[in-house]
């Protein structure tokens, strides 16, 4: 039977207490890996994730960083090796929230806001994690994407501006350490239910309406495909932007 198994892997999830943040956490711990749940200023958030984790015999501590600044990158690198050891596994997943409007109004400050937390905190992560994968000759860089990045929709300029560089970025960092032994995925949801949703469900019809499943993902959903990502499972993908979205969106050829 195959079995999606990260023992004696560590694992770094950027917005690590967020609402999908948290369920990729606590999966990857569940296959094994030691997580280092990432937080900005979410600290309980964050230790209630670690908490849960070792609750359920994983292995975890919360680190403090700011994503956008390559200093605090390196420093969270530092304190994961000094108690977790070096990072096998690093997802990407913190992005900082912003009012969505039209391309006229949009704050040039959103738009700057979405090229640090997308394009260079993906950057940063790299510079500060790959190195110690490259010298192990194994690693995972999951980078999480969106739907939205296909969709090119009204009001979405600032946050896909951000992800698509992104995923340029990722794209030819798949091409610069494949060799190593190195994959470079990124998962990329739909309008997913979390937490936040089942305590206060959404009107979300018109939405189910377009997916051809015809209905919305569950967060679980979402932290399978990365969790998968990050096994010998899928040694030999890298490069790839995988819709996990019910086909909302489906990338052609």
């Amino acid at each position: 039977m195959l079995q999606i198994d990260l023992t004696n892997k560590v694992a770094v999830v950027t917005g690590g207490s967020g609402e999908l943040g948290r369920v990729m956490a606590r999966t990857l711990a569940g296959s094994g890996a030691a997580v280092a749940v990432h937080y900005l200023r979410g600290q309980d958030r964050a230790e209630a994730v670690c908490q849960d984790i070792i609750n359920t015999g994983g292995k975890a501590m919360t680190v403090q960083a700011d994503v956008s600044d390559l200093d605090s990158v390196h420093a969270m690198r530092g304190a994961v090796a000094e108690e977790l050891g070096h990072a096998d596994i690093i997802v990407n997943n913190a992005v900082h929230q912003y009012d969505w409007t039209s391309v006229l109004e949009q704050a040039t400050a959103d738009y700057e806001s979405q090229f640090r937390t997308c394009v260079l905190h993906n950057v940063f992560m790299a510079k500060a994690f790959v190195p110690d994968m490259i010298e192990r000759k194994w690693g995972r860089v999951i980078g999480i994407n969106t739907e939205c990045t296909m969709q090119c929709s009204p009001s979405q300029s600032a946050y896909i501006a951000g992800k698509a560089g992104q995923d340029r970025v990722l794209r030819v960092l798949a091409n610069d350490v494949g060799q190593h032994g190195i994959t470079v995925n990124q998962v990329a949801p739909g309008w997913t239910i979390s937490d936040k949703y089942r305590e206060t469900p959404a009107e979300d019809k018109r939405y189910r309406d377009l997916v051809p499943m015809g209905r919305r993902g569950e967060d679980q959903e979402i932290a399978n495909a990365v969790a998968f990502l990050a096994s010998d499972l899928a040694a030999f993908i890298t490069g790839v932007y995988l819709p996990v979205c019910g086909g909302n969106v489906m990338p052609r050829i």
